[in-house]
Protein backbone atom coordinates (compact mmCIF):
# COMPACT_ATOMS: atom_id res chain seq x y z
CA UNK A 1 0.00 0.00 0.00
CA UNK A 2 1.36 3.42 -1.00
CA UNK A 3 1.56 5.86 1.90
CA UNK A 4 0.38 9.36 1.04
CA UNK A 5 3.21 11.76 1.99
CA UNK A 6 0.84 14.75 2.25
CA UNK A 7 -0.71 15.73 5.57
CA UNK A 8 -4.12 17.37 5.42
CA UNK A 9 -4.22 20.68 7.32
CA UNK A 10 -7.57 22.15 6.23
CA UNK A 11 -10.49 21.17 4.05
CA UNK A 12 -13.87 22.55 3.08
CA UNK A 13 -16.01 22.40 -0.06
CA UNK A 14 -13.70 24.81 -1.91
CA UNK A 15 -10.23 24.11 -0.56
CA UNK A 16 -7.72 21.43 0.36
CA UNK A 17 -4.64 22.65 2.25
CA UNK A 18 -1.80 20.21 2.94
CA UNK A 19 1.74 19.94 4.22
CA UNK A 20 4.16 18.96 1.44
CA UNK A 21 7.39 17.23 2.51
CA UNK A 22 10.76 18.31 1.16
CA UNK A 23 11.78 16.47 -1.99
CA UNK A 24 8.32 16.18 -3.57
CA UNK A 25 7.44 18.06 -6.77
CA UNK A 26 4.09 19.82 -6.83
CA UNK A 27 3.40 18.75 -10.44
CA UNK A 28 5.18 17.47 -13.53
CA UNK A 29 8.02 19.73 -14.64
CA UNK A 30 10.37 19.88 -17.63
CA UNK A 31 13.22 20.16 -15.12
CA UNK A 32 12.52 16.66 -13.74
CA UNK A 33 11.11 14.74 -16.68
CA UNK A 34 11.72 11.29 -15.16
CA UNK A 35 9.97 11.95 -11.84
CA UNK A 36 6.81 9.89 -11.30
CA UNK A 37 5.48 11.15 -7.95
CA UNK A 38 3.86 14.55 -7.46
CA UNK A 39 1.96 16.37 -4.73
CA UNK A 40 -0.84 16.92 -7.26
CA UNK A 41 -1.60 13.22 -7.59
CA UNK A 42 -1.47 12.66 -3.82
CA UNK A 43 -3.77 15.64 -3.25
CA UNK A 44 -6.17 14.17 -5.77
CA UNK A 45 -6.14 10.95 -3.77
CA UNK A 46 -7.03 12.92 -0.62
CA UNK A 47 -9.84 14.49 -2.65
CA UNK A 48 -11.48 11.14 -3.37
CA UNK A 49 -9.91 10.87 -6.80
CA UNK A 50 -11.43 14.15 -7.97
CA UNK A 51 -9.25 16.73 -9.71
CA UNK A 52 -7.57 19.49 -7.66
CA UNK A 53 -5.94 22.74 -8.79
CA UNK A 54 -2.67 24.02 -7.24
CA UNK A 55 -3.06 27.66 -6.19
CA UNK A 56 0.65 28.46 -5.87
CA UNK A 57 4.02 26.79 -6.26
CA UNK A 58 6.35 25.38 -3.65
CA UNK A 59 9.79 24.32 -4.80
CA UNK A 60 10.73 20.66 -4.61
CA UNK A 61 13.27 20.96 -1.74
CA UNK A 62 11.01 23.30 0.27
CA UNK A 63 8.59 21.76 2.76
CA UNK A 64 5.44 23.29 4.13
CA UNK A 65 1.93 24.53 3.48
CA UNK A 66 0.45 24.06 0.01
CA UNK A 67 -3.04 25.10 -1.14
CA UNK A 68 -5.22 23.34 -3.71
CA UNK A 69 -8.60 24.48 -4.99
CA UNK A 70 -11.22 21.76 -5.29
CA UNK A 71 -13.02 23.24 -8.28
CA UNK A 72 -12.18 25.49 -11.25
CA UNK A 73 -14.18 28.43 -9.91
CA UNK A 74 -12.26 28.50 -6.61
CA UNK A 75 -8.99 28.15 -8.54
CA UNK A 76 -9.86 31.14 -10.72
CA UNK A 77 -10.85 33.28 -7.73
CA UNK A 78 -7.65 32.43 -5.85
CA UNK A 79 -5.60 33.06 -8.98
CA UNK A 80 -6.98 36.59 -9.06
CA UNK A 81 -6.23 36.96 -5.33
CA UNK A 82 -2.66 35.90 -6.03
CA UNK A 83 -2.29 38.50 -8.79
CA UNK A 84 -3.75 41.15 -6.47
CA UNK A 85 -1.22 40.37 -3.74
CA UNK A 86 -3.84 39.04 -1.33
CA UNK A 87 -2.13 35.71 -0.56
CA UNK A 88 0.43 36.09 2.21
CA UNK A 89 3.03 33.53 3.25
CA UNK A 90 5.48 33.08 6.09
CA UNK A 91 8.66 31.02 5.75
CA UNK A 92 11.32 29.88 8.22
CA UNK A 93 14.92 29.49 7.09
CA UNK A 94 18.24 28.62 8.71
CA UNK A 95 21.06 30.71 7.25
CA UNK A 96 24.81 31.10 7.54
CA UNK A 97 25.99 34.03 9.64
CA UNK A 98 24.04 36.54 11.73
CA UNK A 99 21.80 38.84 9.65
CA UNK A 100 20.45 42.16 10.99
CA UNK A 101 17.53 42.05 13.40
CA UNK A 102 15.10 42.86 10.58
CA UNK A 103 15.09 44.34 7.12
CA UNK A 104 13.82 44.52 3.56
CA UNK A 105 15.71 42.92 0.69
CA UNK A 106 14.76 44.99 -2.34
CA UNK A 107 16.77 43.41 -5.14
CA UNK A 108 15.45 42.81 -8.68
CA UNK A 109 15.91 39.29 -10.03
CA UNK A 110 16.28 37.99 -13.54
CA UNK A 111 13.58 35.45 -14.36
CA UNK A 112 14.78 31.83 -14.58
CA UNK A 113 13.62 29.75 -17.54
CA UNK A 114 11.41 26.83 -16.48
CA UNK A 115 12.65 24.71 -19.38
CA UNK A 116 16.41 24.13 -19.35
CA UNK A 117 16.38 24.10 -23.16
CA UNK A 118 15.64 27.84 -22.94
CA UNK A 119 18.37 28.65 -20.42
CA UNK A 120 20.47 30.49 -23.00
CA UNK A 121 17.67 32.92 -23.81
CA UNK A 122 17.92 36.23 -21.96
CA UNK A 123 15.10 36.54 -19.43
CA UNK A 124 13.62 39.82 -18.14
CA UNK A 125 14.61 41.37 -14.81
CA UNK A 126 11.72 41.99 -12.41
CA UNK A 127 11.27 43.70 -9.07
CA UNK A 128 11.66 41.38 -6.08
CA UNK A 129 11.20 42.19 -2.39
CA UNK A 130 11.49 40.08 0.74
CA UNK A 131 11.05 41.24 4.32
CA UNK A 132 12.77 39.31 7.08
CA UNK A 133 13.29 39.24 10.82
CA UNK A 134 15.91 37.30 12.74
CA UNK A 135 14.45 35.02 15.43
CA UNK A 136 17.51 33.31 16.91
CA UNK A 137 21.26 33.03 16.51
CA UNK A 138 23.80 30.41 17.48
CA UNK A 139 27.55 29.85 17.32
CA UNK A 140 29.00 26.35 17.26
CA UNK A 141 32.63 25.43 18.08
CA UNK A 142 33.38 24.03 14.64
CA UNK A 143 35.84 25.51 12.13
CA UNK A 144 34.04 25.09 8.80
CA UNK A 145 35.74 27.98 7.02
CA UNK A 146 38.63 30.14 8.26
CA UNK A 147 37.21 30.93 11.70
CA UNK A 148 37.42 28.63 14.77
CA UNK A 149 33.63 28.84 15.22
CA UNK A 150 30.67 29.01 12.85
CA UNK A 151 27.60 31.24 13.17
CA UNK A 152 24.03 30.56 12.07
CA UNK A 153 20.63 32.21 12.40
CA UNK A 154 16.95 31.43 12.06
CA UNK A 155 15.08 34.00 10.02
CA UNK A 156 11.41 34.43 9.26
CA UNK A 157 10.75 35.51 5.68
CA UNK A 158 7.80 37.37 4.18
CA UNK A 159 8.01 37.57 0.37
CA UNK A 160 6.30 40.60 -1.14
CA UNK A 161 6.77 39.28 -4.69
CA UNK A 162 6.83 35.75 -6.05
CA UNK A 163 9.89 35.35 -8.27
CA UNK A 164 11.31 31.89 -8.86
CA UNK A 165 13.74 30.87 -6.09
CA UNK A 166 13.36 34.40 -4.71
CA UNK A 167 14.06 33.59 -1.06
CA UNK A 168 17.16 31.55 -1.80
CA UNK A 169 18.53 34.12 -4.22
CA UNK A 170 17.77 37.06 -1.92
CA UNK A 171 19.50 35.48 1.07
CA UNK A 172 22.53 34.72 -1.06
CA UNK A 173 22.48 38.38 -2.16
CA UNK A 174 22.83 39.58 1.46
CA UNK A 175 25.58 36.97 2.12
CA UNK A 176 23.44 34.82 4.41
CA UNK A 177 22.66 31.79 2.22
CA UNK A 178 20.22 29.13 3.35
CA UNK A 179 21.75 25.95 4.73
CA UNK A 180 21.27 23.03 2.36
CA UNK A 181 20.87 25.20 -0.74
CA UNK A 182 22.88 23.35 -3.39
CA UNK A 183 22.59 26.11 -5.99
CA UNK A 184 22.91 29.32 -3.96
CA UNK A 185 24.46 28.18 -0.67
CA UNK A 186 27.90 27.37 0.71
CA UNK A 187 29.04 23.81 0.04
CA UNK A 188 31.17 23.38 3.16
CA UNK A 189 28.33 24.34 5.49
CA UNK A 190 25.84 22.18 3.58
CA UNK A 191 28.16 19.17 3.82
CA UNK A 192 28.75 19.69 7.54
CA UNK A 193 25.06 19.56 8.42
CA UNK A 194 24.38 16.68 6.01
CA UNK A 195 27.13 14.65 7.69
CA UNK A 196 26.19 15.67 11.23
CA UNK A 197 22.51 14.78 10.89
CA UNK A 198 22.77 11.93 8.40
CA UNK A 199 21.00 13.63 5.52
CA UNK A 200 21.05 16.94 3.69
CA UNK A 201 17.99 19.09 3.17
CA UNK A 202 17.14 22.67 2.30
CA UNK A 203 16.46 24.45 5.58
CA UNK A 204 13.48 26.37 4.22
CA UNK A 205 9.85 25.74 5.16
CA UNK A 206 6.57 27.47 4.33
CA UNK A 207 5.03 27.67 7.78
CA UNK A 208 1.89 29.80 7.43
CA UNK A 209 -0.46 31.11 4.75
CA UNK A 210 -3.28 33.65 4.96
CA UNK A 211 -5.66 34.41 2.10
CA UNK A 212 -9.27 35.40 1.40
CA UNK A 213 -11.68 32.50 1.19
CA UNK A 214 -12.87 32.11 -2.43
CA UNK A 215 -16.55 32.09 -1.43
CA UNK A 216 -17.03 33.11 2.19
CA UNK A 217 -16.45 36.67 3.52
CA UNK A 218 -13.54 35.58 5.73
CA UNK A 219 -9.84 34.79 5.67
CA UNK A 220 -8.26 31.36 5.72
CA UNK A 221 -5.26 31.13 8.05
CA UNK A 222 -3.35 27.82 8.09
CA UNK A 223 -0.11 26.89 9.83
CA UNK A 224 2.09 23.94 8.89
CA UNK A 225 4.27 22.04 11.38
CA UNK A 226 7.98 21.69 10.75
CA UNK A 227 9.21 18.32 9.47
CA UNK A 228 11.19 16.04 11.78
CA UNK A 229 14.28 16.48 9.58
CA UNK A 230 13.99 20.27 9.97
CA UNK A 231 13.43 20.10 13.73
CA UNK A 232 16.44 17.84 14.17
CA UNK A 233 18.79 20.44 12.68
CA UNK A 234 17.20 23.14 14.88
CA UNK A 235 18.78 21.37 17.85
CA UNK A 236 21.79 23.65 17.27
CA UNK A 237 19.56 26.45 18.62
CA UNK A 238 19.10 25.30 22.25
CA UNK A 239 15.68 26.06 23.69
CA UNK A 240 14.23 27.55 20.50
CA UNK A 241 10.47 27.25 20.07
CA UNK A 242 8.75 28.43 16.91
CA UNK A 243 5.35 30.04 16.39
CA UNK A 244 4.86 31.33 12.82
CA UNK A 245 4.07 35.04 12.62
CA UNK A 246 0.93 36.06 10.76
CA UNK A 247 2.03 37.44 7.37
CA UNK A 248 0.52 40.39 5.56
CA UNK A 249 0.24 42.71 8.55
CA UNK A 250 3.61 44.43 8.91
CA UNK A 251 4.66 42.93 5.58
CA UNK A 252 3.50 42.64 2.02
CA UNK A 253 2.22 39.70 0.03
CA UNK A 254 3.95 37.03 -1.94
CA UNK A 255 4.22 33.41 -2.90
CA UNK A 256 7.92 32.80 -3.53
CA UNK A 257 9.50 29.66 -2.32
Amino acid sequence: MVVNPLTELFRDEQLLVVHKPAGLLVHRSPIDRHETEFALQYARSLNGGEHVYPVHRLDRPTSGVLVFARNPEAAQTLGKAMMAGEIHKTYLAMVRGWPPEAGLIDHPLREEAVDRRLKDQVQPVKDARTRFRTLATTEIPVAIERYPTSRYALVELFPETGRKHQLRRHLKHISHPIIGDANHGRGRHNRYFAERFGEGRLMLAATRIVFPHPVLPESVDVQAPLEASFLEVLSVFPGFRYEPARPGLQTGSGSAG
